[in-house]
């Protein structure tokens, strides 16, 4: 069973370049790639900037995701807030935001939520668990975070052949999170990273996408549109997955 997944830092739909709000440069570069899911970072909800708008029902609807959860990590001046989201074109249940915020710094967080795929031809179901993460500027910080991530009782009770998949705005510069914590957890790693930032002119492979269990990458791949060099600071990376009966 193929499903599309996409990871992509919206930066509260606020372009890179012009830093003007257009939600619908967003859209139209989620709609380009048809998703059957989509972890978002930096949506916002209620903050004048973004004109009040809550992006994750703004989004989902024009998408038609109907399944979505999200929550916020940081308060905005002026009120409202941004986080994570996660849209779905399957049913989702036993949402849970982690924690992953160190000490003074900026609170950080992963939204893990269970995806129920249904397989081709067969009627059954298979749990898909998702986990979408945004981690923080330094090197400790990521470290430490993904530390706390992997020992967290839900993380760390899934059976290793339980599909599981965790993507997101990783922040990681130096490309050290694959090999030193994916890759010993039996998670896959691409052979080449794939630059996501600045999206004008990518140099860094901030955003990832790492698959275990009963679930493959088949295809990993950035977005290449003209208008998503212009929709955020950051580009979109989409992936086909496989999940095996």
């Amino acid at each position: 069973m193929r499903v599309r997944i996409v990871t992509y830092n919206i930066h509260k739909c606020i372009g890179g370049i012009d830093r003007r709000y257009r939600p619908e440069r967003v859209l139209e570069v989620l709609s380009h790639y048809e998703p059957d899911v989509v972890l978002l970072q930096e949506v916002d909800q209620g903050a004048k900037r973004s004109r009040r708008h809550v992006q994750v029902d703004l989004l989902g609807d024009a998408l038609g995701l109907r399944h979505r959860h999200y929550c916020d990590n940081v308060r905005v001046r002026g009120g409202g807030a941004y986080g994570n989201a996660i849209l779905s074109r399957y049913p989702l249940s036993q949402p849970e935001n982690i924690d992953l915020r160190i000490r003074w710094r900026k609170r950080r967080s992963a939204l893990h939520c269970r995806c129920r795929v249904r397989l081709n031809g067969s009627g059954k179901t298979r749990s898909l668990h998702l986990f979408n993460l945004h981690l923080g500027l330094s090197e400790g910080e990521r470290h430490e975070q993904l530390e706390r991530l992997f020992a967290e009782g839900r993380f760390a009770r899934l059976h290793a052949r339980t599909p599981v998949v965790v993507g997101g705005d990783f922040n990681d510069v130096w490309g050290s999170l694959g090999p030193r914590f994916f890759r010993p957890a039996g998670f896959g790693c691409p052979e080449e990273r794939t630059a996501t930032f600045p999206a004008y002119a990518p140099l860094r492979a901030l955003d990832a996408l790492y698959a275990r269990g009963d679930v493959g990458v088949s295809r990993l791949f950035r977005s290449r549109l003209a208008v998503a060099r212009r929709a955020s600071d950051h580009l979109p990376l989409i992936a086909d997955v496989e999940i095996h009966s």
